[in-house]
């Protein structure tokens, strides 16, 4: 199985960045990856259909907010949380801080 193709920190743009934690399901994702670190799909999927989430966990990695590494049948996603910080300072913290 190949590995996902992640964008280079220099090309993360705010307004995708942005785009990307508008959506609630998406925002649930980085919240809980926030919390716990690392996950794999099966966990972060919850009720919502399958197809979906692949489309959401795409527009995260496309905006660089998710970093997604295949292990064995599993994929585990986990927060690009230093590229983030480096690009767009506090960014990050002040989304998984707010409320």
């Amino acid at each position: 199985m190949p590995a996902y193709d992640h964008p280079d920190p220099a090309t993360f743009e705010l307004t995708s960045v942005l785009r990307a934690l508008a959506d609630p399901a998406r925002l649930d994702i980085v919240r809980h990856l926030g919390r716990v670190g690392e996950a794999n799909c099966a966990t972060l999927v919850g009720t919502r259909p399958k197809s979906s989430m692949s489309h959401h966990f795409q527009v995260l990695r496309d905006s660089g907010v998710l970093r997604t590494r295949i292990e064995g049948v599993q994929h585990r996603n986990s927060l690009r949380r230093e590229e983030l910080d480096m690009r767009f300072p506090g960014l990050l913290a002040a989304i998984l801080n707010a409320p």
